[in-house]
């Protein structure tokens, strides 16, 4: 068995990060409350994404994840 390493997508090895906050559902949505707040990572080559619940995970982890 053999460990991939990179971007599920396209194999590239770097990455960066950026933080979101969006609203939810309801009265959120209405009143434009954005109570939800993650952190991306992405690929800096082919753009690809992943959404972390930034309560959850810490920035080295959620890069682990990333490469898987």
């Amino acid at each position: 068995m053999s460990e991939k390493k990179g971007c599920i997508k396209c194999g590239h090895t770097e990455v960066g990060t950026k933080e979101i906050a969006t609203s939810g559902t309801g009265l959120s949505k209405m009143f434009d409350i954005q109570h939800n707040h993650f952190k991306v990572v992405y690929c800096k080559n082919c753009g690809y994404s992943e959404l972390y619940n930034k309560q959850s995970s810490t920035g080295s982890n959620l890069i682990d994840l990333f490469f898987g």
